[in-house]
């Protein structure tokens, strides 16, 4: 598992990311995110829905209905314009951080997922 601080730096950039892609629903996103991470992120719906909320209240994503063959209808979530702004900015700051820590540790620094 990634260090709770790290997972929480993280959140709005992957949840940004994962919704320009296409759109999603929540339990969608969690198995996503846990597919992404190969075990190491797990979102539980109790902190899930909440920073959808925000993100939602920011005018950054959206919500939709959309029929399920599954059962009831999903509430599905996607990108605003306001979103694709702030994704691009997101990925500018963690670009910028990346290149800084590449500098401290080198380039050739080679290390495996969850080691």
């Amino acid at each position: 598992m990634l260090p709770k601080p790290l997972v929480t730096a993280s959140v709005r950039p992957i949840m940004l990311t994962l919704l320009s892609e296409e759109p999603m629903y929540g339990y969608g996103i969690i198995q996503r995110v846990h597919t992404l991470s190969e075990g190491q992120i797990q979102w539980p719906p109790g902190k899930l829905y909440p920073l959808l909320h925000s993100l939602e209240n920011k005018g950054l994503i959206e919500a939709f209905w959309k029929p399920s063959e599954e059962g009831p209808d999903r509430k599905y979530y996607r990108l605003t314009a306001q979103g694709e702004a702030a994704l691009a900015s997101e990925k500018q700051s963690w670009l910028d951080l990346n290149a800084i820590l590449v500098r401290l540790w080198g380039p050739d620094l080679q290390l495996q997922p969850g080691g």
